[in-house]
């Protein structure tokens, strides 16, 4: 090859290295981009919504969840919620210097909230709520001066609020109810306009936005307070207010026993006798323990021979049969009646839960039978009666505490109100009133879910021993 061909050759692969150079550069990804994958990366567990995000794909505008400016193609939205996010919130997110919207509600986030969220000048909502975030709400919040919007609501904050937030002049909504929040709250600024349904759910709150009297370290009350005599007053309406409302959400349930047991007097005959029927026509029993030493064949034997004079009871979803074996070990048989269209979703749900929650304290679900036309769930067999009984028919009275063990009376729901109840306080009579007439609200979204629910009966009612009835990875 001449001289002249290998410098021609080399200015070609010159020519072509440049342009790889000059394309991987186009191509590398934006710092917002960066930031996200971090924050991915910092996820211990989710569906599978944020792990579309991938660093081949340069333009996180394109990634789920992620709205970009048009012009800048820098993120300004990031709405993640209800994907079931498990993990720690970066400080990365401080990164993302154009983001106008955050919404991370309904999720199981846990750990601090990053300081670097200052960061974010252009921050115009915040949403936080329902989640396990824990540790104080950064005072760094107080230098995001376009605020419009915060919601920090149902986790588990604790300290004081910062009285920098106060200085948030564009805070129209702000929410920090339902966690373990101390002190004043800041009289000053733009929270003393709130009410309090922006910081109910927060025991050892006090001042004038919630009504409740601050104390100096002596324990007398503030010079900023009202007096005693008229708090006392303002608690009482409210505790009659809560009483109210979980009266009729107690009469709410009941109407739902009236209207299982009429479904059963209706229902319970034609079931019996179609119940033989139902588990024939090669229908086959799911085993979930190896160890019972039967075979379907068995079993189904046995189905076709109950009839109502195996009936323990009932419920709004059907009959629970006495099953016994020839060994002599006995079941219990839930056959569950199909009211509507949502009812293989129903079983399917009931089925996810049992499998996925093991505690001593649960009915252990021995298998279950899913033919088209009767879906039955076998479980060991308890001989104790139901907690129903125990409660409302074996006339032992209970004290505060042993019915506090029970969401409040031994009384049926038409019945509520227990005249000669001893050891009991106004404070946590008060606290389960507005954890039950959360779990009833029209909204379901600001429902607290079973865990959040343990998590508020623990620290504001019970004594402060944790449950283990739901492990880290439980709903």
């Amino acid at each position: 090859m001449g001289i002249c061909e290998m410098k021609s050759c080399c200015s070609w692969l010159l020519l072509i290295s440049l342009l790889s150079a000059l394309s991987n550069e186009i191509q590398a990804i934006s710092s917002d981009g960066e930031a996200l994958l971090i924050f991915r990366d910092a996820v211990s567990r989710s569906d599978s919504f944020i792990h579309q995000w991938r660093p081949e794909d340069p333009d996180p505008c394109k990634w789920n969840g992620v709205t970009c400016d048009a012009k800048t193609k820098r993120v300004i939205t990031l709405n993640l919620t209800y994907h079931k996010i498990n993990g720690l919130l970066p400080p990365e997110l401080g990164r993302l210097d154009h983001l106008r919207l955050l919404m991370l509600h309904n999720n199981g986030l846990y750990g601090p909230i990053p300081t670097t969220l200052r960061n974010c000048t252009a921050l115009e909502g915040i949403f936080l709520q329902s989640n396990y975030l824990s540790g104080a709400i950064p005072a760094e919040m107080g230098d995001l001066s376009g605020l419009q919007k915060l919601d920090m609501s149902s986790n588990s904050l604790s300290g004081s609020i910062p009285a920098s937030l106060g200085q948030l002049k564009k805070l129209t909504n702000f929410n920090v109810s339902n966690n373990f929040l101390v002190g004043q709250i800041p009289p000053d600024g733009v929270l003393s306009g709130f009410s309090k349904n922006s910081f109910i759910g927060n025991r050892k709150l006090c001042g004038k936005q919630i009504d409740v009297v601050c104390q100096d370290d002596s324990g007398n009350p503030s010079s900023n307070s009202q007096s005693t005599g008229q708090n006392q007053k303002k608690n009482s309406g409210k505790l009659l207010i809560s009483a109210s409302a979980t009266v009729g959400a107690l009469l709410l349930v009941a109407l739902m026993c009236f209207w299982g047991c009429f479904l059963y007097k209706k229902l319970g005959k034609v079931e019996s006798k179609s119940l033989a029927m139902d588990v024939g026509g090669g229908a086959s029993i799911v085993m979930f323990h190896g160890d019972l030493p039967y075979s379907s064949k068995d079993i189904i034997k046995k189905l076709e021979m109950l009839n109502e004079e195996h009936i323990i009871g009932c419920g709004g979803f059907g009959t629970v049969y006495k099953l016994a074996m020839d060994d002599g070990n006995v079941f219990a048989l839930k056959r569950i009646v199909k009211l509507n269209e949502g009812f293989d979703r129903f079983f399917e749900r009931e089925l996810e839960i049992l499998g996925s929650i093991k505690h001593r304290y649960l009915v252990n679900l021995r298998g279950y039978c899913n033919s088209p036309t009767s879906k039955l769930l076998l479980y060991d067999y308890l001989p104790g009666g139901s907690l129903d009984e125990a409660l409302h028919e074996r006339g032992e009275q209970l004290d505060w505490d042993s019915r506090l063990k029970f969401l409040i009376s031994e009384n049926k729901p038409r019945e509520i109100v227990v005249p000669n109840c001893e050891g009991m306080q106004i404070e946590s009579l008060d606290a389960l009133l507005s954890i039950a007439t959360q779990c009833v609200s029209s909204v379901p979204e600001e429902r607290p879910t079973m865990h959040r629910v343990v998590q508020l009966l623990e620290s504001e009612v019970m004594t402060p021993c944790p449950s283990d009835f739901y492990d880290s990875s439980s709903d």
